[in-house]
């Protein structure tokens, strides 16, 4: 079957467990998945897991029929590309330079002029175009999470993992980048997950909605069941009324409890 799924994750860091038994439901190819809970709930290490980048003591993944343990690292790379929540890149290459590495990644590093219309073409397309020349350790927190999201957008992937890729950015630009993420998945007929905190914004975007706690998938489905669920309240501790926006977009209200 085609898309993303899990089934019975575990994983530990010592005695401390992170997840237990977590699967999800097949994520379907061109859709985009918020992944929602509290601070420390796994959202990360699960990312992780997808990624290869640690292994589950127990538990698979699936990408459209492929156990992802059974295939090479490079070819999981190639499969799954994930932009971590913090920008790492060596301070003296520019912003040019990075976006390029990403987009020449696992095919060769001889470039070509069509390799430099092509990343020209995506650091205008993601709004970074007047950062080109600027070296990556003058970026300011909100410019370093735009290139993160154009290196991983300039790569052709199957599936998509966006850590909280608008933390550090304003409205507008939060509403610009989750566009642009939303329109790429949808485009490529990509499986996309991100992992985000604001419920409106996971509201608005995501076609599906995927609720963590407690190191265990605790709801998922469309926003409008998921944002109804008790599990809401009970895991972010706050009272939660859900309305309708004048656009028949879902508001979320929280209250403390």
């Amino acid at each position: 079957m085609n898309g993303l799924s899990a089934s019975d994750l575990s994983f530990s860091y010592g005695k401390r467990t992170i997840l237990s038994g977590v699967g999800f439901d097949t994520l379907k190819p061109g859709q985009l998945t918020a992944l929602i809970g509290p601070n420390a709930a796994g959202k990360s290490t699960l990312f992780r897991l997808i990624a290869g980048l640690v292994q589950p003591s127990g538990g698979k993944v699936y990408l459209n029929g492929t156990d992802l343990a059974s295939v090479s690292s490079r070819e999981r790379l190639k499969r799954v590309c994930f932009m971590p929540q913090f920008f790492a890149a060596n301070a003296a290459l520019t912003v040019f330079d990075v976006v390029m590495m990403a987009h020449k990644q696992l095919r060769g590093w001889r470039v070509s002029e069509q390799d430099m219309q092509a990343v020209g073409h995506a650091l205008e397309k993601y709004s970074i175009g007047h950062l080109a020349e600027a070296y990556v350790s003058e970026l300011s927190g909100g410019q370093s999470q735009m290139v993160s999201v154009a290196q991983a957008l300039v790569r052709q992937s199957e599936t998509y993992l966006f850590d909280e890729p608008t933390s550090a950015l304003d409205l507008r630009h939060q509403l610009e980048v989750l566009h642009q993420i939303k329109t790429a998945v949808a485009e490529r007929g990509a499986i996309g997950m991100i992992a985000m905190h604001d419920l409106n914004l996971a509201a608005r975007f995501a076609d599906h909605l995927v609720l963590i706690g407690q190191g265990e998938i605790l709801a998922q489905g469309p926003p409008n069941e998921v944002l109804h669920s008790p599990a809401i309240s009970e895991i972010y501790g706050v009272d939660i009324e859900i309305t309708t926006g004048p656009r028949k977009d879902l508001l979320v209200h929280a209250y403390p409890s």
